[in-house]
């Protein structure tokens, strides 16, 4: 069973794509979904939270999600801060899933896998794009989020063209037709070829 990284920036699409090879039978890890039960469940990770954001980081026991996006978005190094505590709980977990699951191949979803150094993790990446202004809309309906914020946080991530030439599939999300033909068509990819061949 190999493992595959699914990745895209805020706003392209990436959940969706997700939820496309899950409609296949592939199972997907939402690493944001985790990380977020592991922050809740997890006592030493929370101990470290606090410790790095302080004890509004929680509300009754309960992640305060609002409070801690709206510190680490501002400033750059506590956001790394934040990742290093949280990626590789985050990375334990998806292993241990993934060693439960008899499939040939798993998703692994994060916004992040070439910035954070886990593509390596990975037998395979495929990325997930849309143009800019598509992103910024789609996050404005989604999040009601302001342009500024929505700019800030892509500030955050690599450029597309970086990730392009590091990933082995690219999935252009625009038209959600398309997208599901191109979903089929890795999938159909990776199961005939048991990943054993060069992309």
């Amino acid at each position: 069973m190999k493992r595959v990284g699914l990745t895209g920036g805020i706003g392209s699409g990436k959940s969706t794509v997700a939820g496309m090879f899950m409609d296949l039978g592939v199972p997907v890890y939402n690493s944001d979904t985790e990380a977020r039960r592991l922050m809740n469940e997890d006592e030493a990770l929370q101990e470290q939270i606090i410790a790095l954001l302080g004890k509004e980081a929680y509300r009754e026991g309960v992640l305060n999600r609002p409070f801690i996006s709206e510190k680490v978005f501002r400033d750059r190094m506590l956001l790394e801060k934040l990742n290093k505590i949280v990626h590789p709980a985050v990375r334990k977990d998806f292993r241990a899933w993934a060693g439960r699951q008899a499939v040939p191949y798993v998703l692994q979803e994060a916004a992040i896998l070439f910035e954070n150094g886990s593509s390596g993790e990975f037998d395979l990446m495929i990325l997930v794009t849309a143009p800019k202004k598509l992103r910024i809309k789609r996050v404005q309906e989604r999040d009601n989020l302001s342009e500024a914020a929505i700019l800030e946080r892509m500030k955050h991530q690599w450029p597309e063209k970086r990730k392009k030439a590091l990933a082995h599939f690219v999935i252009e999300n625009t038209n959600l037709e398309k997208t599901r033909r191109k979903v089929q068509k890795i999938h159909e990819t990776l199961i005939k070829t048991g990943l054993n061949s060069q992309f």
